[in-house]
């Protein structure tokens, strides 16, 4: 049976390190790392999401600004606040919470948040320095992946990975940061998706396999080799009579059948999902110190 890679663990020791590195930074320099946050509108998800992150900004010690405006806030208010952030020194990271209302342009919205500011990643400046191997800030969920790899000691080196999904969030930027030219990378890297006409084709011959295309238990045993590490980012909700609220989260990878064949898996829930909020944390504290963009 697979080793199952516990990244709730692996997230809460990397928010033990922050807490004590925040508080020896607020003794040693009198900097509180500080988080800016807005939510648009009344989507229960993204409520969700922004509690968790104010609690988590809590219980590190972190300062945390968080705005929760109603549904109509109009895109010039959304885009002033971002701006009075870029110009706020107490403020070292901002994120607006997606989706925002239809009536708001996201991109113009993301493009407005300083580069060296944006924790999310998502600025054309970062996903440039990302490509280019140069230093800046990395999306929280492709970061949080290496931070599983390499403390659960599976070596990439050399190692054909396979990702499914070309998203903006997950799946760009992890086959960007696996190819890179450093001992935490230089994987062999194929990108797969819907246009492959047999998915599985590529699946089976993955070392490592990263599933993040939100299709519920996409992949099945027959689609991965013996001994694969499998990383599942996918969340999705199926109907399930037996759970408490008739329904229930899993992953994008048939865990019962695959685990079996796997040296190694992530769980879901617990598996990946932790790490995006404990990534995000490391974003906001890297801004602080200024060490983001240092060659």
């Amino acid at each position: 049976m697979a080793h199952i890679i516990d990244g709730k663990a692996i997230a809460a020791d990397i928010r033990r390190e922050l807490a004590e590195k925040t508080a020896e930074l607020k003794q040693t320099r009198g900097i509180t790392p500080g988080l800016g946050l807005l939510l648009v509108g009344d989507n229960p998800a993204s409520q969700s999401y922004v509690r968790s992150k104010e609690k988590a900004c809590a219980e590190l010690g972190y300062h945390s600004v968080v705005l929760r405006w109603p549904e109509d806030a109009g895109e010039e208010q959304i885009l002033e606040q971002v701006r009075a952030w870029n110009e706020d020194d107490s403020i070292h990271g901002i994120l607006v919470q997606l989706p925002l209302p239809r009536h708001v342009d996201e991109q113009r919205v993301l493009l407005a948040i300083s580069p060296r500011k944006d924790v999310d990643g998502f600025h054309p400046e970062n996903v440039g320095r990302l490509v280019t191997g140069l230093p800046g800030f990395v999306p929280c969920t492709p970061a949080g992946i290496m931070e599983l790899l390499t403390r659960s000691n599976v070596p990439t080196k050399g190692r054909h990975v396979v990702v499914v999904g070309r998203s903006n969030i997950v799946g760009k930027p992890m086959a960007n940061l696996l190819y890179q030219k450093h001992s935490r990378a230089n994987a062999v890297v194929t990108i797969c998706h819907t246009g492959a006409d047999d998915i599985s084709y590529y699946t089976r011959q993955a070392d490592i396999l990263i599933a993040a295309v939100g299709v519920p238990h996409l992949i099945k045993a027959s689609d991965v080799k013996d001994g694969v590490v499998v990383i599942d980012v996918g969340v999705n909700q199926v109907q399930d009579a037996t759970a408490p609220k008739g329904r229930r989260l899993v992953g994008d990878v048939d865990f019962d059948s695959v685990a079996p064949k796997a040296s190694a898996i992530t769980p879901v829930p617990g598996g990946v999902g932790p790490m995006t909020i404990a990534m995000l944390l490391s974003n906001t504290f890297r801004s602080a110190i200024g060490e983001v963009f240092r060659a």
